[in-house]
């Protein structure tokens, strides 16, 4: 017997993907139990989220048990995150300011920044994390940030075009976290990541280079210069977080950067689901849309229909088939 689970079970169970507190999922939980349809088709869900309920009230009547502070702790949201490093000054805070809801405040002294600072960037029906952070210095790198910006996904190096100093900033950031073992690669420079390898560089994290304040006085003339010393390395993408000149493009680069697609469901016949999609890695497989849609789904899975990238519509694929950026998914599994 089919689920037929109703769009308000669907927006609940969206709300529990991207809740973040215990409290939170808990209350998407209840409400997804409270709306779900009861009949023999939702027994085995039912009871699935019903455990999972019980595991989350469990969780949150321990004691919480004391913590060191850790002040660069951010937990991560949305289809990725990525953190902004750059020089004091050089418009972290402005770029973070005019894509996102954050309430970071762009200042005109430097060093305003004194811990990190999420806000979420919106590429068309996905939402990813930006975490604006304090600048990088070759004297000046706060303990306890590297950690971060290890367990990133991805970095927005920003770039200063109105500073005379621009070329020395962006070699300090760099090699800072060089120290640190972190090696920043740009997915469409001509070197991207088959940079040569030294002793043991344990992460390796796509950035892009924002070459920012394009609109003050000789940025232009900055800016080829800027390119020619990053060449192979990074290609920067020229904006200006005052004027929003480039800014169009930074959410689609940041998008691509990641190297996610968006796979949307659909029931047997009903249309797509198309207002929440689920995010996946470039590569990833039918089999792995299945184990984010519930997880005894990957054993019980017998076939799925695709379309988008499948060379008809509704074409029937099995476990190990390649998912691509838009395709809809229709998983066939025993009721």
């Amino acid at each position: 017997m089919p689920a037929n689970l109703t769009p308000q079970y669907h927006k609940a169970e969206q709300a529990f993907k991207e809740a973040t507190s215990v409290a939170d999922k808990i209350a998407a939980l209840e409400e997804m139990l409270a709306i779900m349809p009861k009949h023999k088709g939702t027994d085995h869900l039912q009871a699935d989220l019903k455990r999972r309920l019980s595991k989350l009230r469990t969780e949150a009547s321990r004691p919480k048990s004391k913590k060191a502070f850790d002040p660069f702790a951010v937990e991560k949201g949305g289809a990725g995150q990525v953190v902004l490093l750059g020089a004091p000054n050089s418009g972290k805070s402005a770029v973070v300011s005019r894509c996102t809801k954050a309430s970071t405040e762009p200042t005109p002294f430097p060093f305003a920044t004194q811990g990190p600072i999420p806000g979420m960037l919106a590429f068309e029906d996905v939402q990813i994390q930006l975490v604006d952070l304090p600048p990088i210095t070759a004297d000046y790198f706060p303990s306890g940030m590297l950690g971060l910006i290890k367990s990133a996904d991805g970095v927005l190096l920003v770039a200063d075009l109105a500073a005379d100093s621009l070329l020395e900033d962006v070699e300090a950031i760099v090699e800072v976290i060089e120290k640190g073992r972190v090696r920043l690669h740009d997915p469409h420079a001509e070197g991207g990541q088959e940079a040569e390898e030294t002793e043991a560089v344990l992460v390796h994290l796509p950035a892009h280079l924002i070459a920012n304040k394009i609109d003050e006085a000789r940025a232009a003339e900055r800016l080829d210069i800027l390119r020619e010393l990053v060449q192979g390395r990074f290609d920067p993408l020229p904006m200006s977080a005052t004027t929003g000149e480039g800014f169009d493009a930074l959410p689609r680069a940041v998008f691509d950067m990641l190297e996610c697609v968006r796979v949307y469901s659909k029931e047997p016949g009903k249309p797509a689901d198309k207002t929440s999609p689920f995010v996946l890695k470039r590569g990833e497989r039918v089999v792995d849309l299945a184990a984010k849609i519930h997880r005894d789904f990957p054993d019980t899975l017998r076939q799925a229909r695709v379309w988008g990238s499948a060379r008809f519509d509704g074409q029937a694929v099995q476990k190990d088939y390649p998912l691509e950026d838009g395709d809809v998914v229709e998983l066939q599994v025993p009721r």
